[in-house]
């Protein structure tokens, strides 16, 4: 049967108490990604969405094997709480459902204020009408005109607690932050420690695919960069964005992500809102470990790798001053886009970006708003106009990527005609009637590759320069990160000394030149592209074929993906000697060719690929393989200065979906103004009231929920389910939360029975 990943790479943004909501979206992930682990290991799916999950996938595995993965995930804010708290349960294998309490009872205001500065019952009594005029005027609150509203509480209850906690935050301290930092990392880590401590399941992650996380933060003193100008030649900045990335590599068994320490610091850096909280400070990590009677083992690794240049200047860890990334990016889509350059693929890939955006822009016309006052046009130039400026060169860029994806097809498929000939001529009689071994094929690959460069004339020198620059740069940048700056400058200079000739190749015995040696031993993005060019005509090929055949060309898709696998896992820096690293550049070299291994790997390959074209495939299907692997040289020459100079083959489209109050309509209409508390208060509401932290929960689950079954619809083939299909899903979906959620939301007694009402009308 086909098989095929839906990979998602999760982005969420920043919301301040909208966390609560997108909580819930992440929850609904979470349990997507669990019926989808569970039915590949052939059990039954778990409670409540995970049974109608599964379900989906059922229906579509009549015709696709369809797996759903997250690999990448991106946060900022409140959204970088989230992610890292679905990464350590994916990663992991552990259970989100006690995270619940965290959001529900721990992000109260009365729990997040500093405890040395918080309200007593006459403290500020002279600031009663202050509090009296915020409740009027929404404290900052939004409208859906535009303005400033009252605050809306239609709950008797809710009105009571929102008052009593807005009067005594109003009373708290002023001048400076009124929530203590200590007390939230102590919030973080208890409730990553506590997810720890509780039996892990099987990560959710396969064992071949690393997880990327990534949280952004803003380094408050910023630290030097130096760039380099005409005139002056040097001058010094200073950046102040930081991203604090985690990775939890491919492997099988238990896979953590990283240490609760390190996790809980970045959660805390990345949600310190300006005014809100204090600046993050690696002392308060420290002073919660402390007073667990716990230890940090990676404490100093960890510090110099999100801090190299304090590291390399001595300075004390200490002294850093991290808050919210959202200041400066609370849309990260940047680290994600390039995570996905590494990402090792053993079937065929859907590739989505989904972003969770809470609060998603409706502004109208300039014209139709107030002119803003003194404080509201501060207010907005400091801290909510750069939070909310929109994605469009985001978009534009992963539009742009797909847009040369099929650019660069139409180029292949106008060759090919020319290439198929010119490898029939390079081989000539041989490739109609000897038996295929590896020996030929190694021997055909290398007359193939030799036509190639001589037949592309002048522009085979450009081709050259460019692929010895490129293996150059990847050598020198990996000798680096291994070995040191030093070790990796040295070796960049110690090959450029050797004035590799690129006429080499095209010369009679070019085979067997020092350019083509070096490209031999050092050359992986041309193995890595050559194979992915493979999968890719294949999957060309499938398409035109019966479903006799169609079968057999799956498992022979299959059977690449996995000579593709060790290429790919050689971007790695683990199992190299470091210590072969600090030697001369021609020793350091010697360690690395061998820590690569590729020739050796080639030949694998080859023996490999022989004994898989050798099986139940059509005999067109083969030949045209054959073609594709033998003539892949040709193809390069004309694509790779195409490819952006980088190397890399990015010829697989990206989707992009969004999840947000906006896009959820099948319950309820009217977007987050008809849907979410904690947009009040400048969306600081659902830190004032239990109701509406229940509320906005609630809300994330059935929006996350609907939202996914419409993202894993699109992956299905076209017009496998009908819509009316997928509205029952729908319901099932809804009802399983409503049910699974009653005995918990204790305050919205209402609002369940209102959504129920709803469903039931769906």
């Amino acid at each position: 049967m086909r098989e095929k990943e839906l990979r998602l790479a999760l982005v969420c943004y920043g919301g301040i108490s909208l966390a609560v909501y997108m909580h819930g979206i992440t929850k609904e992930v979470w349990k997507l990604v669990r019926a989808s682990a569970a039915r590949r290991r052939e059990e039954r799916a778990g409670p409540d969405t995970e049974a109608v999950y599964g379900d989906l996938l059922d229906v579509i595995g009549e015709q696709v094997d369809l797996r759903v993965i997250v690999d990448i995930i991106a946060g900022a804010s409140a959204g970088g709480i989230n992610g890292i708290l679905l990464a350590d349960a994916i990663a992991g294998g552990r259970d989100m459902e006690p995270l619940r309490a965290l959001w529900l009872d721990g992000a109260d205001v009365d729990k997040l204020l500093d405890a040395g500065g918080a309200a007593g019952k006459w403290t500020k009594w002279w600031a009663t009408p202050l509090v009296w005029y915020a409740r009027r005027h929404g404290y900052g609150m939004a409208d859906p005109a535009g303005g400033a509203g009252a605050i809306d509480v239609a709950d008797p209850t809710a009105r009571v607690e929102v008052r009593a906690k807005l009067s005594r935050f109003m009373r708290s301290r002023w001048f400076r932050p009124p929530f203590s930092g200590v007390g939230f990392t102590g919030l973080l880590y208890d409730a990553l420690t506590s997810m720890a401590a509780m039996p892990a399941g099987a990560p959710l992650i396969p064992p071949g695919l690393p997880l990327d996380l990534f949280v952004t933060v803003t380094d408050f003193n910023g630290r030097p960069e130096t760039l380099t100008l005409h005139s002056p030649t040097r001058i010094i900045e200073t950046e102040h964005r930081l991203v604090i990335g985690f990775r939890s590599p491919a492997g099988v068994g238990a896979r953590a992500i990283a240490d609760p320490a390190e996790l809980a610091f970045a959660a805390r850096a990345t949600a310190s809102f300006p005014g809100a909280f204090p600046p993050a400070h690696v002392g308060e990590i420290d002073a919660v470990i402390a007073a667990r009677g716990r230890m940090w083992p990676g404490r100093e690794a960890f510090l110099r790798r999100i801090f190299p240049s304090r590291a390399a200047a001595g300075r004390p860890f200490e002294d850093a001053a991290l808050i919210d990334g959202s200041v400066l990016n609370n849309r990260p889509f940047g680290p994600a886009i390039e995570a996905l350059r590494d990402r090792p693929s053993h079937r065929e890939v859907d590739r989505r970006f989904v972003y969770i955006d809470p609060k998603p822009g409706t502004a109208g016309p300039a014209a139709d708003v107030m002119a803003p006052g003194f404080f509201t046009t501060i207010l907005r130039a400091l801290a909510d106009i750069p939070r909310e400026q929109p994605i469009r060169d985001n978009l534009e860029a992963i539009a742009a990527l797909s847009a040369r994806v099929r650019r660069l097809r139409s180029v292949v498929d106008g060759m090919t005609p020319q290439v198929d000939t010119a490898v029939e001529s390079a081989i000539g009689l041989r490739f109609f009637v000897l038996p295929l071994t590896p020996a030929r094929l190694s021997a055909w690959r290398s007359r193939a590759q030799t036509a190639a460069a001589r037949g592309a004339g002048f522009a085979y020198a450009a081709y050259g320069a460019l692929k010895l620059a490129q293996v150059t740069d990847a050598v020198a940048t990996r000798v680096a990160r291994i070995g040191g700056r030093e070790a990796g400058t040295a070796v960049a200079g110690y090959i450029e000394g050797q004035r590799l000739a690129v006429a080499g190749a095209t010369a009679r015995g070019g085979a067997y030149s020092a350019f083509v040696d070096f490209l031999q031993r050092f050359d992986l993005d041309f193995r890595i592209r050559r194979l992915r060019f493979l999968l890719r005509r294949l999957n060309r090929l499938v398409a035109d074929i019966d479903d006799a055949d169609r079968a057999a060309a799956d498992t022979l898709k299959a059977a690449i993906y996995a000579l593709l696998a060790p290429y790919l896992a050689r971007r790695g820096d683990a199992g190299f000697d470091v210590a072969a690293f600090a030697g001369d550049p021609l020793a350091t070299l010697r360690a690395l060719d061998a820590g690569l291994g590729l020739k050796a790997l080639d030949a694998a390959t080859d023996a490999q690929l022989v004994d898989l074209l050798g099986h139940d495939i059509a005999s067109p299907v083969r030949r045209a393989l054959l073609r594709a692997w033998l003539g892949f040289p040709f193809y390069d020459i004309a694509l790779l200065p195409l490819l952006g100079g980088d190397g890399h083959d990015d010829l697989d489209e990206v989707k992009v979906d969004r999840i947000s109050p906006d896009d959820a309509i099948a319950i309820r209409g009217g977007g987050q103004a008809a849907t979410l508390k904690g947009t009040q208060f400048n969306s600081f509401g659902a830190f004032f009231s239990r109701a509406y932290r229940e509320n906005d929960y609630l809300w994330g689950r059935l929006h996350g929920a609907e939202r996914l079954i419409d993202i894993v619809v699109s992956s299905a083939p076209v017009g496998m389910l009908d819509p009316a299909a997928i509205t029952m899903l729908k319901k099932k979906a809804f009802g399983a939360i409503i049910a699974a959620e009653r005995p918990y939301l204790t305050v919205v007694d209402d609002l369940l029975d209102t959504i129920e009402r709803e469903i039931a009308a769906l």
